[in-house]
């Protein structure tokens, strides 16, 4: 399954921090989130966060590091603590370094020492084989598929399906492929009860290069499938909700790094699961941005 990092405990929090040289400031923020009630049905969507092994490696001109922990701060300042944060790939800086991994571990341990936990899955920035060594002691749960990371996690109001569409490092385009589309095509038809949410790194490869390379087999799964209710992704460095004319919501993330095209936003996206939609609001690491704290609500297809 994609790494779920669980909670760690204050003194571990503090030994790692010490270790890694953290604002000291940051446990008082930490310990202050711990005590916030957890809201079952509230989750924390973070995409491309590029973090490299540096801390003062600068991509496209943004300290990646400094809006990781801007990230990192609101969540903790939160009257109440998100069930779960995801982050949909693109974790790493470039070609996935063993260092960048360290460093994203360095940059969770607030969240995990708030109790909250972190699932992660991989673009194509990442590298499979280093996350996995970095991350190895951190594995909770044997994974659906041996050399993929994928992950069916089961909540309150829905059911997330977590695939890995990593194909190749550095190369732009992404790939479900057939084994990991057969696995999605057999754990959708055993959980039909709920909503079915499904992320992955890459966006709709319909045209050019970008996107996935196998859209129409993906889409050929998750159409017809009524449960399946929106496909979240990351990838464009783009905040965008579309929806495709089977009625699934197209949800793409905005990077929490940097972004490509001038006047669009980085930051995270607050999500509220209700039993019929669900609500997405934009935090916009530049509170000033004209879509920062929008809110859109997206009524689930029938």
């Amino acid at each position: 399954m994609p790494i779920k990092l669980p909670p760690i405990s204050r003194r571990q929090f503090l030994r790692r921090s010490l270790f890694a040289g953290l604002a000291v400031g940051l446990a008082h923020d930490v310990f202050a989130a711990k005590r916030a009630p957890v809201d079952a049905n509230f989750f924390a969507f973070l995409s491309d966060t590029h973090l490299a092994a540096q801390r003062e490696q600068l991509g496209q001109g943004i300290n990646m590091v400094d809006h990781f922990e801007k990230v990192s701060r609101e969540l903790l300042s939160l009257p109440q603590r998100p069930a779960g944060l995801f982050i949909s790939g693109d974790c790493a800086y470039s070609s996935g370094e063993k260092g960048d991994y360290a460093m994203l571990t360095q940059m969770l341990d607030p969240v995990r020492a708030s109790q909250i936990p972190v699932h992660i899955a991989l673009g194509n920035h990442d590298h499979r084989e280093r996350f996995w060594e970095v991350l190895s002691k951190e594995k909770t749960a044997k994974r659906p598929l041996v050399d993929k990371q994928v992950a069916l996690l089961k909540t309150r109001h829905a059911n997330w399906f977590i695939l890995d569409s990593l194909e190749t490092t550095l190369s732009t385009p992404g790939l479900i492929g057939r084994e990991q589309l057969d696995w999605l095509a057999s754990a959708l038809d055993a959980n039909q009860k709920k909503p079915a949410l499904v992320m992955v790194h890459h966006n709709p490869g319909l045209t050019g290069n970008m996107g996935l390379k196998d859209t129409m087999a993906f889409l050929e799964i998750i159409r017809p499938r009524r449960q399946v209710k929106a496909y979240i992704y990351g990838h464009t460095h783009t905040w965008r909700i579309d929806q495709d004319n089977s009625g699934i919501h197209l949800v793409n993330l905005p990077p929490v790094a940097y972004v490509f095209a001038k006047g669009e936003p980085s930051g995270w996206v607050r999500a509220g699961l209700q039993p019929d939609g669900i609500s997405l609001e934009l935090r916009s690491l530049d509170p000033a941005h004209k879509a920062h704290a929008q809110t859109t609500v997206l009524k689930w297809r029938a």
